[in-house]
């Protein structure tokens, strides 16, 4: 038995599922989690000592590869000075600063400690601000884990919530609507409908957790238009987008302002962070200014938010996203020249440094079903990629990143190691 074998066992006797977040587990792919140790740039070493390269980057956080310097320095010198104080720190106000001045939404953030509890807080600001309670949703986007929003589409144009989950009363997400993602006439038809009782949509304007469902520009400006139309706020969920794309994120990207945004990933160089921003007349209505109450003991941790200004400031300092998009371009161009001409089941989407190895065809909506031998091929894909060096989602539902860290070798092997694969299946 191996390290990872060993420790894994260890896991299950004390850990639910051996894991502490279900897509861990490796059961889209088969076989044992792989336990790691360390990173350094692109790479990433397991508890057997195996070096990888690197494209899953902690689900999108580590824009700029595993233990940067900048980084690590920033972190080693905050804990120093103390690892939390449950009160404000310098730090919080100068990332702050930088958010607002660098996202078109943001004019005043609030900071927690990770995606779900910034989506969790937005929503419960936007009913407190519009005093209506339902809320929208798009199937196909992920907001996180909370209650309101672990929902499952059902039939038709318009739809209601159906827990996803055990443990989530169905009272809970009554009050969330859905609707398929790039449907103009269900879009419509909802607001004709439900409009005035709407409190909030939200949606990831790149959906990157179920598939990367890149949406038509039209689709959110419609979406935007009938919004203010009918006094509904807006919620881009950027907990990926944001600071990848470029310093605006997808709203920069798409010229369309959010009222509201949330982040996490990259504003935390790594470490748990997240947050929520917005119109300052919004986000005033919050404690201790206004009636709508949020809290966190960790929010604003002196550690984390030198973390992510340290990441912020070097993104902006080096120019990344240009050096980004070129790496991204190199993968899309290498796969169409060196694997399209093998005929695979799958397609390259792009976007920026986000990829997805979808199924061949127009894209879907969401990625909701597969077909039935894409999830089979997938998990040899994925071992044939580790047994190759190359390490990608567990999942053929998620996505994959590039960071600055990776290199035009590191960028033209993984499509190599594509190549090798679907010659021999």
């Amino acid at each position: 038995m191996g390290q990872n074998a060993e420790w894994y066992e260890r896991a299950k006797a004390v850990i639910p599922g051996g894991v502490s977040s279900p897509v861990r587990a490796f059961g889209a792919v088969g076989g044992t989690p792989i336990f790691f140790e360390k990173g350094q740039g692109a790479s990433i070493t397991d508890a057997e000592g195996r070096n990888f390269t690197d494209f899953v980057m902690s689900w999108g956080p580590l824009i700029l590869g595993h233990a940067h310097p900048r980084i690590v320095e920033a972190v080693q010198k905050a804990s120093a000075l103390g690892t939390s104080f449950g009160a404000p720190c310098k730090d919080e106000v100068r990332l702050a600063e930088l958010v607002h001045a660098l996202h078109p939404a943001a004019e005043k953030v609030r900071f927690v400690s990770s995606g779900t509890e910034a989506v969790m807080s937005a929503v419960r600001l936007a009913r407190g601000a519009t005093g209506r309670k339902r809320i929208l949703k798009f199937t196909g986007c992920y907001h996180g884990h909370s209650d309101a929003l672990l929902v499952a589409a059902g039939s038709g144009l318009v739809t209601f919530g159906k827990p996803s989950s055990a443990g989530v009363p169905q009272e809970f997400t009554g009050l969330t609507s859905l609707l398929p993602l790039d449907d103009d006439e269900a879009l419509e038809t909802f607001f004709d409908q439900y409009g005035s009782e709407c409190a909030l949509a939200l949606i990831e304007p790149v959906p990157a957790n179920n598939g990367l469902l890149l949406q038509r520009p039209a689709f959110l400006q419609k979406l935007r238009t009938l919004t203010k139309k009918h006094g509904t706020l807006l919620l881009f969920d950027e907990v990926i987008s944001g600071f990848r794309l470029g310093q605006g994120g997808a709203s920069s990207h798409y010229g369309i302002t959010p009222d509201l945004v949330t982040f996490g990933k990259i504003i935390g160089g790594g470490l748990p962070v997240g947050a929520f921003a917005g119109r300052a007349e919004l986000m005033d209505l919050l404690a201790p200014t206004g009636p709508v109450y949020q809290a966190g003991t960790l929010s604003g941790n002196p550690v984390a938010m030198a973390a992510g200004l340290a990441c912020l400031e070097t993104l902006l300092e080096t120019h990344a996203w240009e050096s980004l998009e070129q790496k991204g371009q190199l993968l899309e161009s290498a796969f169409n020249e060196r694997c399209k001409p093998l005929n695979p089941p799958v397609d390259l989407i792009r976007i920026g440094s986000l990829f997805w190895l979808a199924p061949k065809g127009p894209p879907p909506r969401a990625a909701e079903a597969l077909p039935d031998n894409l999830p089979k091929i997938y998990g040899q894909l994925f071992h044939a990629l580790l047994e190759q060096g190359y390490y990608i989602a567990p999942s053929a539902f998620e996505i994959g990143f590039i960071s600055t860290a990776h290199n035009s070798d590191d960028c033209l092997g993984l499509v190599e190691a594509w190549a090798r694969f679907f010659e021999s299946s």
